[in-house]
């Protein structure tokens, strides 16, 4: 697809500057680095091609402000942007709308392709939608990072709905600024911020009407909950959310790494060693059983599933194995054999 001329407009205002620099920002932390460098081209001319070269990656656009402004920001940044635009087919006029987006992308100055695809699978229309995003998006993204446009409102409600489910540290982290392939420059940019900056560039956002469809728990968190602790705690409960995630990021990934050497240490020909994992804090036990178990093929441990591993280890006195999942082809368990845990295909 031909790509169309460069942004251009009057002098950038404080909410351009603060997008641009927040995608420049993101890209000398993870992008330019020798270990996560990314292949570089010439974007545009001739002319350009002898002046400079451009980092390139791709924009997951819906159309809506926070994503077209990423877009927009990442354009005048300099880099070489690929917008994959996904029409899910779930509403009336959805082709359209993406139609629509992949046009905006070519005129801010990006290529542009829409990604069509088919919703289905378990565990509700939601979830099948992102299963089904998150796979075309990885499909066409031809080894270049993924950048999406979730912003610091996304990750306060994130962690609030967390919060309110009992989820464990790891979910209270949020969303990480980069997991390769998937980058948020925009974690510590306000969604206001992204709407204004819109609004200056002449952008017509695409506004999703489920966003403020009440039938969405999130939707009620960010119309309802969030807005009466801000009242009750008088301001700033999204920067406090975001800085709790950031703060519970770094303490999960130091457990990590730790929990990583421990289940090195614990490793036998058979399985692991019940009596290495039991010396070691639950923090790191758990972490290690969990990285254990999704390497075995285990089927996203909740925590009830993992409250009964580590029993085999913490609170061990004969109890049977406990079933951690599978495929459609094998039933998984744990089982302890003397001082050894194992997972085994009890079949089906």
């Amino acid at each position: 697809m031909d790509r169309a001329g460069p942004v251009t407009g009057p002098p950038k205002t404080p909410a351009q500057q603060e997008l641009i620099g927040a995608v420049r920002g993101f890209v000398r932390r993870h992008l330019s680095s020798p270990r996560a460098r990314r292949p570089r081209v010439v974007p545009g001319s001739a002319t350009q091609a002898q002046d400079r070269s451009a980092e390139r990656v791709c924009v997951a656009l819906s159309g809506g402000p926070d994503s077209l402004a990423l877009t927009a920001a990442a354009v005048r940044a300099g880099l070489d942007v690929t917008a994959l635009v996904v029409d899910h087919g779930l509403q009336d006029g959805s082709a359209r709308a993406a139609e629509r987006a992949a046009e905006a992308a070519r005129g801010l100055g990006a290529r542009a392709r829409v990604l069509r695809i088919e919703v289905c699978g378990p565990g509700g229309p939601e979830a099948a939608a992102r299963r089904g995003r998150y796979a075309a998006l990885d499909a066409a993204r031809d080894d270049r990072p993924v950048l999406l446009g979730h912003t610091l409102d996304d990750q306060a409600e994130t962690v609030l709905l967390g919060l309110g489910r009992g989820s464990g540290a790891r979910s209270l982290a949020g969303m990480a600024e980069w997991a390769d392939p998937w980058g948020r420059p925009l974690l510590g940019i306000r969604r206001g911020q992204t709407r204004r900056a819109c609004a200056e560039w002449g952008l017509n956002p695409w506004h999703d009407p489920q966003n403020d469809d009440p039938r969405f728990t999130r939707v009620r968190l960010r119309h309802e909950a969030l807005p009466l602790l801000d009242d009750v705690l008088h301001g700033g409960v999204a920067e406090a959310l975001a800085r709790t995630a950031a703060q519970l990021r770094a303490d999960a990934e130091a457990l990590d790494s730790l929990a990583a050497g421990l289940l090195v240490r614990a490793r036998t020909p058979d399985g692991l060693d019940a009596a290495e994992l039991a010396a070691a804090p639950a923090a790191l036990r758990t972490r290690a059983l969990r990285a254990w178990l999704v390497e075995a093929g285990a089927s996203a441990p909740s925590s009830r599933m993992m409250a009964r591993v580590d029993a085999l280890i913490a609170d061990w006195h004969g109890q049977g194995p406990v079933a951690v999942g599978g495929d459609a082809a094998t039933r998984l368990v744990v089982a302890r054999r003397s001082h050894v845990l194992t997972v085994e295909n009890a079949g089906r």
